[in-house]
Protein backbone atom coordinates (compact mmCIF):
# COMPACT_ATOMS: atom_id res chain seq x y z
CA UNK A 1 0.00 0.00 0.00
CA UNK A 2 2.88 2.46 0.79
CA UNK A 3 4.57 1.73 -1.96
CA UNK A 4 1.22 2.72 -4.41
CA UNK A 5 0.85 5.95 -2.65
CA UNK A 6 4.49 6.24 -3.40
CA UNK A 7 3.77 6.24 -6.98
CA UNK A 8 0.82 8.14 -6.93
CA UNK A 9 1.94 10.62 -4.87
CA UNK A 10 4.97 11.05 -6.95
CA UNK A 11 3.05 11.38 -10.48
CA UNK A 12 0.63 14.05 -8.85
CA UNK A 13 4.15 16.27 -7.28
CA UNK A 14 5.31 15.82 -10.93
CA UNK A 15 2.39 18.11 -12.42
CA UNK A 16 0.63 19.79 -10.17
CA UNK A 17 1.23 23.10 -8.42
CA UNK A 18 -1.16 23.80 -5.13
CA UNK A 19 -1.23 26.51 -2.98
CA UNK A 20 1.04 26.28 0.50
CA UNK A 21 -1.83 28.16 2.42
CA UNK A 22 -4.69 26.40 1.20
CA UNK A 23 -4.64 22.76 2.34
CA UNK A 24 -7.98 21.28 2.68
CA UNK A 25 -6.75 18.16 1.92
CA UNK A 26 -3.60 18.50 4.55
CA UNK A 27 -3.10 15.05 5.86
CA UNK A 28 -5.34 13.40 2.97
CA UNK A 29 -3.37 13.14 -0.11
CA UNK A 30 -1.48 15.35 -1.76
CA UNK A 31 2.20 17.67 -0.93
CA UNK A 32 2.09 21.18 -1.83
CA UNK A 33 4.11 23.18 -3.82
CA UNK A 34 4.48 26.95 -4.57
CA UNK A 35 5.91 28.59 -7.24
CA UNK A 36 7.70 31.46 -5.02
CA UNK A 37 9.82 28.56 -3.35
CA UNK A 38 10.85 27.75 -6.91
CA UNK A 39 12.25 30.93 -7.48
CA UNK A 40 13.67 31.93 -4.47
CA UNK A 41 14.37 28.69 -2.51
CA UNK A 42 12.37 29.79 -0.05
CA UNK A 43 8.70 29.08 1.28
CA UNK A 44 9.15 32.76 3.45
CA UNK A 45 11.84 34.72 1.71
CA UNK A 46 10.71 38.01 3.46
CA UNK A 47 9.49 39.91 6.90
CA UNK A 48 6.86 40.68 5.03
CA UNK A 49 5.69 37.64 3.61
CA UNK A 50 6.39 36.43 7.13
CA UNK A 51 3.68 38.96 8.26
CA UNK A 52 1.00 37.69 5.75
CA UNK A 53 1.38 34.05 7.03
CA UNK A 54 1.02 35.66 10.59
CA UNK A 55 -2.17 37.40 9.28
CA UNK A 56 -3.22 34.04 7.69
CA UNK A 57 -3.26 32.08 10.98
CA UNK A 58 -5.45 35.24 12.79
CA UNK A 59 -7.45 35.06 9.55
CA UNK A 60 -8.83 31.85 10.71
CA UNK A 61 -10.61 33.18 13.24
CA UNK A 62 -12.64 33.83 10.51
CA UNK A 63 -13.88 30.34 9.31
CA UNK A 64 -16.33 27.90 9.60
CA UNK A 65 -15.05 26.68 12.66
CA UNK A 66 -14.42 29.05 14.88
CA UNK A 67 -17.01 31.24 13.73
CA UNK A 68 -20.05 28.73 13.49
CA UNK A 69 -19.21 24.96 14.95
CA UNK A 70 -16.93 26.05 17.55
CA UNK A 71 -20.45 27.12 19.32
CA UNK A 72 -22.48 24.73 17.99
CA UNK A 73 -20.62 21.92 19.15
CA UNK A 74 -19.67 23.07 22.38
CA UNK A 75 -23.43 24.35 23.25
CA UNK A 76 -25.98 22.60 20.66
CA UNK A 77 -24.69 19.09 21.85
CA UNK A 78 -25.51 19.77 25.43
CA UNK A 79 -28.72 21.19 27.53
CA UNK A 80 -28.02 24.28 26.74
CA UNK A 81 -29.38 24.73 23.08
CA UNK A 82 -31.32 22.68 19.98
CA UNK A 83 -29.74 22.45 17.04
CA UNK A 84 -32.45 24.76 15.52
CA UNK A 85 -32.48 25.54 11.68
CA UNK A 86 -32.92 22.63 9.41
CA UNK A 87 -29.40 21.27 8.49
CA UNK A 88 -29.86 17.26 9.20
CA UNK A 89 -26.12 17.43 9.86
CA UNK A 90 -26.56 19.27 12.70
CA UNK A 91 -29.36 17.05 13.71
CA UNK A 92 -27.40 13.98 14.06
CA UNK A 93 -24.88 16.52 16.33
CA UNK A 94 -27.79 17.33 18.55
CA UNK A 95 -29.01 14.29 18.88
CA UNK A 96 -26.20 12.09 19.43
CA UNK A 97 -26.72 10.19 16.39
CA UNK A 98 -23.56 10.98 14.21
CA UNK A 99 -22.55 9.13 11.12
CA UNK A 100 -18.78 8.80 10.02
CA UNK A 101 -19.93 10.20 7.02
CA UNK A 102 -21.15 13.92 8.75
CA UNK A 103 -20.37 16.47 6.62
CA UNK A 104 -19.83 19.18 9.78
CA UNK A 105 -17.57 16.57 11.35
CA UNK A 106 -15.31 16.43 8.24
CA UNK A 107 -15.11 19.64 7.77
CA UNK A 108 -14.13 20.63 11.20
CA UNK A 109 -10.84 17.65 11.04
CA UNK A 110 -9.91 19.61 7.99
CA UNK A 111 -10.37 22.88 9.54
CA UNK A 112 -8.85 22.38 12.08
CA UNK A 113 -5.53 20.75 10.47
CA UNK A 114 -5.34 23.26 8.15
CA UNK A 115 -5.50 25.89 10.81
CA UNK A 116 -2.48 24.01 12.21
CA UNK A 117 -0.97 23.67 9.23
CA UNK A 118 -0.55 27.90 8.55
CA UNK A 119 1.12 27.40 12.24
CA UNK A 120 3.60 24.74 10.77
CA UNK A 121 5.13 27.04 8.52
CA UNK A 122 5.38 30.22 10.51
CA UNK A 123 7.34 27.80 13.27
CA UNK A 124 8.99 25.58 10.54
CA UNK A 125 10.68 28.40 8.03
CA UNK A 126 10.60 31.21 9.92
CA UNK A 127 14.10 31.51 10.50
CA UNK A 128 14.34 32.09 6.23
CA UNK A 129 14.07 35.92 6.29
CA UNK A 130 16.84 37.66 6.88
CA UNK A 131 15.46 41.21 7.43
CA UNK A 132 12.91 39.72 10.08
CA UNK A 133 14.44 41.10 13.50
CA UNK A 134 15.17 38.63 15.90
CA UNK A 135 12.59 40.27 18.33
CA UNK A 136 9.35 40.17 16.29
CA UNK A 137 10.46 36.50 14.76
CA UNK A 138 10.34 35.25 18.57
CA UNK A 139 6.93 36.67 19.02
CA UNK A 140 6.04 35.24 15.95
CA UNK A 141 7.08 31.50 17.02
CA UNK A 142 5.26 32.17 20.52
CA UNK A 143 2.43 33.22 18.63
CA UNK A 144 2.14 30.09 16.04
CA UNK A 145 2.65 27.95 19.16
CA UNK A 146 -0.24 28.94 20.94
CA UNK A 147 -2.75 28.74 18.05
CA UNK A 148 -1.10 25.77 17.03
CA UNK A 149 -1.58 23.93 20.36
CA UNK A 150 -4.98 26.03 21.08
CA UNK A 151 -6.73 23.86 17.71
CA UNK A 152 -4.72 20.49 18.22
CA UNK A 153 -6.24 21.05 21.82
CA UNK A 154 -9.79 21.26 20.67
CA UNK A 155 -8.89 18.06 18.06
CA UNK A 156 -8.22 15.73 21.27
CA UNK A 157 -11.38 16.72 22.60
CA UNK A 158 -13.10 15.87 19.85
CA UNK A 159 -11.54 12.89 18.66
CA UNK A 160 -9.52 11.64 21.42
CA UNK A 161 -6.10 10.12 19.68
CA UNK A 162 -5.53 12.33 17.18
CA UNK A 163 -2.53 12.80 14.24
CA UNK A 164 -0.04 15.45 15.63
CA UNK A 165 1.21 17.42 12.86
CA UNK A 166 4.24 19.69 13.25
CA UNK A 167 5.59 20.17 9.47
CA UNK A 168 4.48 21.68 6.46
CA UNK A 169 5.07 19.69 3.49
CA UNK A 170 6.14 22.05 0.81
CA UNK A 171 7.11 19.61 -1.76
CA UNK A 172 7.76 15.38 -2.23
CA UNK A 173 9.99 13.84 -4.37
CA UNK A 174 11.61 10.03 -4.67
CA UNK A 175 14.59 11.63 -2.03
CA UNK A 176 12.19 13.13 0.24
CA UNK A 177 8.91 10.91 0.46
CA UNK A 178 9.85 8.53 3.61
CA UNK A 179 10.60 11.55 5.10
CA UNK A 180 7.50 13.00 4.43
CA UNK A 181 5.26 10.16 3.97
CA UNK A 182 4.27 10.68 8.15
CA UNK A 183 3.29 13.93 7.44
CA UNK A 184 0.94 13.52 4.44
CA UNK A 185 -0.61 9.87 6.04
CA UNK A 186 0.15 10.33 9.33
CA UNK A 187 -1.75 7.59 12.06
CA UNK A 188 -3.43 9.17 15.49
CA UNK A 189 -0.98 9.30 18.59
CA UNK A 190 -2.29 8.47 21.80
CA UNK A 191 -3.90 11.31 24.06
CA UNK A 192 -0.84 11.11 26.47
CA UNK A 193 1.33 12.35 23.44
CA UNK A 194 -0.79 14.70 22.32
CA UNK A 195 -1.45 16.40 25.40
CA UNK A 196 2.51 16.26 26.00
CA UNK A 197 2.52 18.68 22.66
CA UNK A 198 0.12 20.64 22.99
CA UNK A 199 1.63 21.59 26.59
CA UNK A 200 5.32 22.08 25.01
CA UNK A 201 3.56 24.59 22.52
CA UNK A 202 1.79 26.80 25.72
CA UNK A 203 5.41 26.73 27.02
CA UNK A 204 7.00 28.00 24.18
CA UNK A 205 4.27 30.47 23.68
CA UNK A 206 4.54 31.17 27.73
CA UNK A 207 8.29 32.35 26.75
CA UNK A 208 7.87 33.52 23.85
CA UNK A 209 4.77 35.21 23.10
CA UNK A 210 3.44 38.82 23.10
CA UNK A 211 2.73 40.57 26.48
CA UNK A 212 -0.64 39.51 28.11
CA UNK A 213 -2.06 43.36 27.27
CA UNK A 214 -2.53 41.65 23.44
CA UNK A 215 -5.55 40.74 24.04
CA UNK A 216 -6.35 40.23 20.01
CA UNK A 217 -2.98 37.70 19.62
CA UNK A 218 -2.13 34.84 21.06
CA UNK A 219 -0.17 35.94 24.50
CA UNK A 220 1.61 34.95 27.50
CA UNK A 221 -1.83 35.27 29.39
CA UNK A 222 -3.52 33.10 27.12
CA UNK A 223 -1.13 30.42 27.57
CA UNK A 224 -1.25 30.22 31.23
CA UNK A 225 -5.16 30.27 30.94
CA UNK A 226 -4.82 27.34 28.28
CA UNK A 227 -2.48 25.06 29.93
CA UNK A 228 -4.57 25.39 33.04
CA UNK A 229 -7.51 24.09 31.17
CA UNK A 230 -5.06 21.15 29.60
CA UNK A 231 -4.09 20.26 32.72
CA UNK A 232 -8.10 19.59 33.58
CA UNK A 233 -8.91 18.09 31.18
CA UNK A 234 -6.35 15.20 29.99
CA UNK A 235 -6.98 12.15 31.22
CA UNK A 236 -5.34 12.19 34.50
CA UNK A 237 -5.83 16.36 35.36
CA UNK A 238 -3.19 17.56 37.72
CA UNK A 239 -5.17 19.79 39.86
CA UNK A 240 -1.98 21.46 41.57
CA UNK A 241 -0.83 22.44 37.55
CA UNK A 242 -4.28 23.57 37.28
CA UNK A 243 -4.17 26.04 40.22
CA UNK A 244 -0.66 27.03 39.27
CA UNK A 245 -1.63 28.27 36.06
CA UNK A 246 -4.70 29.62 36.97
CA UNK A 247 -3.05 31.67 39.53
CA UNK A 248 -0.72 32.89 37.34
CA UNK A 249 -4.01 34.34 35.25
CA UNK A 250 -5.80 35.32 38.43
CA UNK A 251 -2.96 37.08 40.01
CA UNK A 252 -1.99 38.93 36.34
CA UNK A 253 -3.18 42.48 35.23
CA UNK A 254 -7.36 40.79 35.10
CA UNK A 255 -10.31 41.97 36.15
CA UNK A 256 -13.82 40.72 35.98
CA UNK A 257 -15.98 43.70 34.70
CA UNK A 258 -18.50 44.90 37.24
CA UNK A 259 -20.93 44.94 34.26
CA UNK A 260 -21.67 41.59 33.08
CA UNK A 261 -23.46 43.08 29.79
CA UNK A 262 -20.87 45.02 29.10
CA UNK A 263 -18.98 41.90 27.81
CA UNK A 264 -20.94 41.39 25.02
CA UNK A 265 -22.01 45.09 24.18
CA UNK A 266 -18.79 45.75 21.80
CA UNK A 267 -18.17 48.69 23.53
CA UNK A 268 -15.88 47.23 25.86
CA UNK A 269 -13.73 45.25 23.20
CA UNK A 270 -10.18 44.33 25.06
CA UNK A 271 -11.20 44.37 28.70
CA UNK A 272 -10.06 43.91 31.82
CA UNK A 273 -11.74 40.74 32.01
CA UNK A 274 -10.35 39.59 28.17
CA UNK A 275 -7.32 37.08 28.53
CA UNK A 276 -7.54 36.30 24.00
CA UNK A 277 -10.34 37.40 22.10
CA UNK A 278 -10.88 37.32 18.46
CA UNK A 279 -10.94 40.81 16.56
CA UNK A 280 -14.19 41.07 14.35
CA UNK A 281 -13.13 44.39 12.28
CA UNK A 282 -15.72 44.12 9.88
CA UNK A 283 -16.16 42.56 6.53
CA UNK A 284 -12.49 42.67 4.14
CA UNK A 285 -10.75 42.34 7.82
CA UNK A 286 -9.25 38.83 8.11
CA UNK A 287 -11.77 38.03 11.06
CA UNK A 288 -14.99 39.43 9.17
CA UNK A 289 -17.27 38.20 12.11
CA UNK A 290 -19.93 36.39 9.65
CA UNK A 291 -21.01 33.67 12.64
CA UNK A 292 -23.17 36.15 14.44
CA UNK A 293 -25.89 35.84 11.89
CA UNK A 294 -26.06 32.05 12.45
CA UNK A 295 -27.51 32.94 15.53
CA UNK A 296 -29.39 35.62 15.62
CA UNK A 297 -31.79 36.94 13.55
CA UNK A 298 -35.54 36.79 12.77
CA UNK A 299 -34.66 35.87 8.83
CA UNK A 300 -34.53 32.32 9.00
CA UNK A 301 -34.69 29.74 11.67
CA UNK A 302 -30.91 30.14 13.14
CA UNK A 303 -28.71 27.12 15.02
CA UNK A 304 -28.50 26.59 18.11
CA UNK A 305 -31.78 27.93 19.80
CA UNK A 306 -31.61 28.07 23.66
CA UNK A 307 -33.30 25.22 25.48
CA UNK A 308 -36.04 25.13 28.11
CA UNK A 309 -33.35 23.45 30.40
CA UNK A 310 -30.98 26.61 29.82
CA UNK A 311 -34.05 28.84 30.40
CA UNK A 312 -35.30 27.12 33.21
CA UNK A 313 -31.82 26.71 35.13
CA UNK A 314 -31.43 30.87 34.86
CA UNK A 315 -35.46 31.26 36.08
CA UNK A 316 -34.87 28.72 39.04
CA UNK A 317 -31.59 30.78 40.43
CA UNK A 318 -33.44 33.73 39.90
CA UNK A 319 -30.12 34.55 37.54
CA UNK A 320 -31.64 37.95 35.23
CA UNK A 321 -28.84 39.37 34.55
CA UNK A 322 -26.60 36.72 32.48
CA UNK A 323 -30.41 35.36 31.40
CA UNK A 324 -30.47 38.93 29.84
CA UNK A 325 -27.19 39.33 27.95
CA UNK A 326 -27.54 35.08 26.88
CA UNK A 327 -30.72 35.05 25.94
CA UNK A 328 -33.37 37.11 23.72
CA UNK A 329 -37.16 36.48 22.76
CA UNK A 330 -38.33 37.54 18.95
CA UNK A 331 -41.88 36.90 17.61
CA UNK A 332 -40.88 34.94 14.35
CA UNK A 333 -42.75 33.30 11.29
CA UNK A 334 -42.27 29.58 12.70
CA UNK A 335 -42.86 27.54 15.18
CA UNK A 336 -40.95 23.99 16.41
CA UNK A 337 -41.28 21.30 18.86
CA UNK A 338 -40.21 23.29 22.05
CA UNK A 339 -40.78 27.39 21.10
CA UNK A 340 -43.95 29.51 19.66
CA UNK A 341 -43.44 31.77 16.95
CA UNK A 342 -44.57 34.47 19.53
CA UNK A 343 -42.20 33.78 22.21
CA UNK A 344 -38.89 32.04 20.39
CA UNK A 345 -35.55 32.58 21.94
CA UNK A 346 -31.93 32.92 20.11
CA UNK A 347 -28.61 32.73 21.59
CA UNK A 348 -28.00 36.89 22.38
CA UNK A 349 -24.17 36.92 23.47
CA UNK A 350 -23.19 37.47 19.62
CA UNK A 351 -25.08 39.88 18.12
CA UNK A 352 -23.42 42.11 16.31
CA UNK A 353 -24.23 41.77 12.20
CA UNK A 354 -22.14 44.11 11.04
CA UNK A 355 -18.76 41.95 11.03
CA UNK A 356 -17.86 43.65 14.06
CA UNK A 357 -18.70 41.39 16.44
CA UNK A 358 -15.37 40.17 18.91
CA UNK A 359 -15.88 36.83 20.65
CA UNK A 360 -13.68 35.81 23.48
CA UNK A 361 -11.19 32.10 23.19
CA UNK A 362 -10.48 32.81 26.78
CA UNK A 363 -11.92 35.22 29.46
CA UNK A 364 -11.10 35.35 33.17
CA UNK A 365 -14.39 33.92 34.80
CA UNK A 366 -13.99 30.73 32.99
CA UNK A 367 -10.08 30.65 34.78
CA UNK A 368 -12.00 31.45 38.00
CA UNK A 369 -14.31 28.83 37.64
CA UNK A 370 -11.66 26.35 36.94
CA UNK A 371 -9.74 27.21 39.82
CA UNK A 372 -12.97 26.55 42.20
CA UNK A 373 -12.81 22.99 40.35
CA UNK A 374 -9.36 22.20 41.46
CA UNK A 375 -9.61 23.93 44.65
CA UNK A 376 -13.01 21.24 45.17
CA UNK A 377 -11.06 18.24 43.90
CA UNK A 378 -8.18 18.71 45.94
CA UNK A 379 -10.66 18.98 49.17
CA UNK A 380 -10.91 22.64 50.04
CA UNK A 381 -14.52 23.48 49.01
CA UNK A 382 -14.52 26.55 50.99
CA UNK A 383 -11.91 28.39 48.87
CA UNK A 384 -13.99 27.22 45.59
CA UNK A 385 -17.05 28.30 47.15
CA UNK A 386 -15.21 32.11 47.94
CA UNK A 387 -14.34 32.07 43.90
CA UNK A 388 -17.89 30.97 42.35
CA UNK A 389 -19.61 33.54 44.84
CA UNK A 390 -17.15 36.09 43.27
CA UNK A 391 -18.23 35.49 40.27
CA UNK A 392 -21.60 35.28 41.86
CA UNK A 393 -21.56 38.97 43.35
CA UNK A 394 -21.03 40.53 39.57
CA UNK A 395 -24.89 39.27 38.98
CA UNK A 396 -26.33 40.12 42.23
CA UNK A 397 -27.04 36.47 43.12
CA UNK A 398 -26.58 35.52 46.91
CA UNK A 399 -23.52 33.22 48.08
CA UNK A 400 -23.77 29.13 47.96
CA UNK A 401 -22.01 26.87 50.31
CA UNK A 402 -21.24 23.36 49.63
CA UNK A 403 -22.08 20.81 52.06
CA UNK A 404 -19.43 17.99 50.69
CA UNK A 405 -17.11 17.69 47.36
CA UNK A 406 -19.57 16.45 44.96
CA UNK A 407 -21.92 19.42 46.21
CA UNK A 408 -19.03 21.61 45.12
CA UNK A 409 -18.13 20.39 41.82
CA UNK A 410 -22.17 20.36 41.03
CA UNK A 411 -22.51 24.17 42.17
CA UNK A 412 -19.57 25.26 40.21
CA UNK A 413 -20.29 23.21 36.96
CA UNK A 414 -23.78 24.93 37.69
CA UNK A 415 -21.91 27.80 37.44
CA UNK A 416 -20.10 27.43 34.59
CA UNK A 417 -22.86 26.66 32.98
CA UNK A 418 -24.79 30.05 33.44
CA UNK A 419 -21.59 32.18 33.48
CA UNK A 420 -20.43 30.77 29.70
CA UNK A 421 -23.30 29.93 27.65
CA UNK A 422 -23.22 30.13 24.04
CA UNK A 423 -19.29 30.55 24.39
CA UNK A 424 -18.66 26.91 23.37
CA UNK A 425 -17.55 25.50 26.52
CA UNK A 426 -20.54 23.38 28.17
CA UNK A 427 -20.11 19.98 25.81
CA UNK A 428 -16.25 20.34 26.95
CA UNK A 429 -17.20 20.91 30.49
CA UNK A 430 -19.49 18.04 30.69
CA UNK A 431 -16.84 15.58 29.01
CA UNK A 432 -14.09 16.65 31.28
CA UNK A 433 -16.48 16.16 34.92
CA UNK A 434 -17.41 12.95 33.57
CA UNK A 435 -21.33 14.54 33.64
CA UNK A 436 -22.30 14.32 30.04
CA UNK A 437 -23.66 10.82 29.72
CA UNK A 438 -25.60 11.42 33.88
CA UNK A 439 -26.59 15.06 32.78
CA UNK A 440 -27.78 15.04 29.14
CA UNK A 441 -29.46 11.39 29.09
CA UNK A 442 -32.40 13.23 31.40
CA UNK A 443 -32.77 16.35 29.31
CA UNK A 444 -36.09 17.35 29.25
CA UNK A 445 -38.74 19.78 27.60
CA UNK A 446 -40.90 22.18 28.65
CA UNK A 447 -43.44 19.81 30.34
CA UNK A 448 -41.07 17.68 31.82
CA UNK A 449 -40.83 15.03 29.27
CA UNK A 450 -37.35 13.33 28.48
CA UNK A 451 -36.29 14.39 25.00
CA UNK A 452 -36.62 11.36 22.93
CA UNK A 453 -32.99 11.30 22.02
CA UNK A 454 -31.59 12.26 25.22
CA UNK A 455 -30.86 8.54 25.56
CA UNK A 456 -29.42 7.87 22.70
CA UNK A 457 -25.44 9.24 24.37
CA UNK A 458 -23.56 6.76 25.54
CA UNK A 459 -19.63 6.75 25.80
CA UNK A 460 -18.74 5.77 22.57
CA UNK A 461 -20.84 9.18 21.45
CA UNK A 462 -18.53 11.46 23.73
CA UNK A 463 -15.76 11.11 21.09
CA UNK A 464 -16.78 11.83 17.14
CA UNK A 465 -16.01 9.55 14.45
CA UNK A 466 -12.82 10.10 12.19
CA UNK A 467 -14.75 11.54 9.02
CA UNK A 468 -15.23 8.90 6.42
CA UNK A 469 -13.56 10.46 3.79
CA UNK A 470 -10.70 10.94 6.01
CA UNK A 471 -10.07 7.70 6.57
CA UNK A 472 -10.55 6.60 3.09
CA UNK A 473 -7.90 8.86 1.96
CA UNK A 474 -5.54 7.31 4.86
CA UNK A 475 -5.35 3.92 5.41
CA UNK A 476 -3.43 4.80 8.57
CA UNK A 477 -6.39 6.58 10.37
CA UNK A 478 -8.45 3.77 12.42
CA UNK A 479 -12.04 4.41 13.32
CA UNK A 480 -13.11 5.33 16.81
CA UNK A 481 -14.93 2.48 18.71
CA UNK A 482 -18.87 2.69 17.87
CA UNK A 483 -18.83 3.99 14.29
Amino acid sequence: MKNTIKNIILIISAFTVLSLSSCSDYLNTEPTTETTVESTGKVIATAAEAESRMTSVYASFGGEYWQLDYFFNGDAQTDNAYAGSDNTQNFQQDEYRILSTNTNVSRDWGYIYDNINKCNFILNYIDEPKDLPAARKEEMIGEASLVRALNLFHAVQLWGDVPIATKAVVNVNQDNFEEVYPQLYPTRKPKQEVYAAIIADCETAIQKAPASTNKFRANKGAANALLAKVYATKDNPDWAKVKQYSDAVITGAYTLLPNYENLFDTAHEGNSESIWEANGEGWGSPVGAWGTSMFYGTDWKKFMTPSNDLIQTFTNEGDVVRKKSSVIVKEVSWTDNYWTSAGYPFAYKMRITDGKQNFYILRLADIILLKAEALAQTGDNAGAMTLVNQVRARVGLPKVSAASQGDALDLILKERKMELAFEGHRWFDLKRTAKAIEILSKQKDDKGAILPYAGNLNQDRLLWPIPQTKKDANPNLIQNPGY
